[in-house]
Formats: structure tokens, sequence, C-alpha cells
């Protein structure tokens, strides 16, 4: 019997997209220091490509990766240390350019050929001390587990990227209202949430997947489009938004930009943080969504400051 992604859990997914360097065009379009020294959580993260990005190249503090596949977790771990293996050798102490002044290039995630992979395997890890804990590799973990079940953390930043429509599909109307309601109990005070929705359009081939599906599609009231106000609705502020180039857009709440041809044409993106203070959730969890701008994706954030 072949494999149902009914959780969007595709096997190979990254492959399929045709992404072949590390970088993920989507994260091209944040603030150059938005990750930096942050707690990060990825649900849905799949086998793990923008976890290991956002600690390797971003500087994050501790980024945690959650899917609800544990094959898809097992090729995670594996990536972490493929990646490791390939990049550039830690020289900036030693460095004398660096000395002088010089800025470093960055870790250089495909700095040895992937050749060395297949014909040596991948290096060993180094020792995990008090003075790398934060550094890549040590600074990502993975989880095998269904995050909507799971007991609430703390985080910085959360990442919902392409994951909506199949909690909306698994878990109906009060699932996705469930699971923004976690992500800002899960958020540090003006953190940071980044939504990348699918469009009510992509439901309709994805209930085919099985009957349950099917059965919830049914069901289901709320549309993406009605995502927005939701979250307004639970706590989140809208503040300045960006355009691709990280810098304060002319309308100050939206922003569209076009992506290379393996991601959505287009997405519209509001930032958003949670206040010092956010209001109940049983009061305003439930409110009427009002605005429509259905087909679009969104990206949800607040620029670094």
């Amino acid at each position: 019997m072949s494999h149902q992604p009914t959780h969007g859990n595709y096997h190979g997914y990254y492959t399929k997209r045709a992404q072949i360097q590390n970088a993920d065009p989507r994260l091209a379009h944040l603030p150059s220091a938005f990750f930096h020294g942050k707690r990060v959580l990825d649900v849905g993260c799949n086998e793990g490509w923008i976890t290991c990005e956002i600690a390797q190249s971003w500087r994050a503090a501790a980024v945690t990766g959650v899917d609800i596949d544990e094959a898809l977790i097992s090729a995670a771990w594996k990536r972490r240390r493929n990646i490791w293996s390939l990049q550039r050798p830690d020289t900036s102490k030693d460095d004398a350019d660096t000395q002088m002044g010089v800025q470093d290039e960055g870790p250089a995630a495909i700095y040895f050929p992937a050749s060395c992979l297949h014909t040596h395997g991948p290096l060993p890890l180094p020792t995990r001390t008090d003075a790398t804990h934060a550094q890549f590799p040590h600074n990502v973990v993975f989880r095998a587990q269904d995050w909507m079940d799971a007991a609430v953390e703390r985080y910085d930043v959360i990442l919902a990227l392409s994951i909506t429509k199949w909690i909306h599909l698994n878990r109906g109307d009060h699932g996705i209202r469930a699971c923004f309601a976690k992500v800002a109990a899960s958020l540090s005070a003006g953190g940071y949430f980044l939504l990348e929705a699918q469009s009510w359009e992509g439901y309709t081939k994805a209930k085919r997947m099985s009957a349950t599906l099917k059965a919830n599609y049914q069901t289901l009231q709320l549309r993406p489009a009605d995502f927005h106000d939701i979250l307004v609705g639970i706590g989140f502020e809208r503040e300045t938004s960006f355009d691709g180039e990280g810098h304060s857009s002319a309308d100050g709440v939206f922003f569209r930009f076009h992506s290379d041809k393996d991601v959505a044409d287009a997405m519209v993106g509001m930032v958003c943080r949670v206040p010092e203070k956010v209001g109940c959730l049983s009061e305003e969890i439930n409110r009427q969504a009002l605005l429509r701008l259905s087909g679009l994706g969104y990206v949800w954030v607040r620029p670094y400051s």
C-alpha cells in the first residue's frame, strides 16, 4: 500500500521542489537578523531543510523541528549531520583578515563537494560544550510528534509553513482555531509567528487522500482568508510590513512579492507580534472573520528591532 501523506508529510518534498541549494527563497525576504539569538520552533518541519538553515545560517540560539512522521524526522537528523560535514570549517579565530576587521562569509553550507559524503560518509559531530551549545549543529533538534497534542513550550519565533491545510482538514474548524491559540500561548511576549497558509483551492485535491479528510472537508466553514481576523482576534498585533528587500512597504500593512517558480507565485504578508498581555482566548477565539483574501497565502512576521 502506497504512502498517503494525509498530514502533508510528503517524503522527498524538497527534492520534488527542485530546491538544490541550502537557502530557501522564502526566508530570503526576512531581515538578516530576524532569527539571531532566538528560540525557534518549526512545526511540520518535514526533512528539516528550513530548520537546519535557520540554525546554521541565521544564527538562531536554539531551533526545534517537529513533524508527525518518524521517517521524516529520521531524515532530518541525517540532514543535520550531512550539512555539518559539508560546511566550511570555522577558521575565524585564526584568520588574519578577521583580526583586521574583514567580515567572515558565514558557514558556507556547501563548502565541500557532496561526493565526499558518498565516498567517505559524514564527519563525526563536534563535542558539545558550553561555548558551542548555541552553534550549529548543536543548536538544532528534531522531535517526532503531533505538536497539537504536545505540551506548551515557549519560543521567540514559530513557523507554520504550508501546514494549515492539513491541520484544517484533519481537525476541522475547531482544530485550526486551536492551532492558532496554541501558537499564541507558546510565543514569548513580542514573539513572531511566520505563517504560510495554502489556498482554499488546494483543499479540493488533498481531501481525496482519505475518507476522513473528505468528510471533514464537507464540514469546514472557515477559509484561509479568515485566518487574518482569527489571529488579530486572539491578540496578534499588526505592525509595519516590509517588501522583498526587507524595507518598510508603502502601505504599512501588506506586501506582495514574486518568488521562484518552485514556491507559490505570490504571497501576501502582514507583520504581527504577540503583545505583552494577550486577551482572553476563550472570548475572542470564536470572533467572526470579516476579511476576504481568497486564494492567497500569508506570511505573518514582525521585523527584528
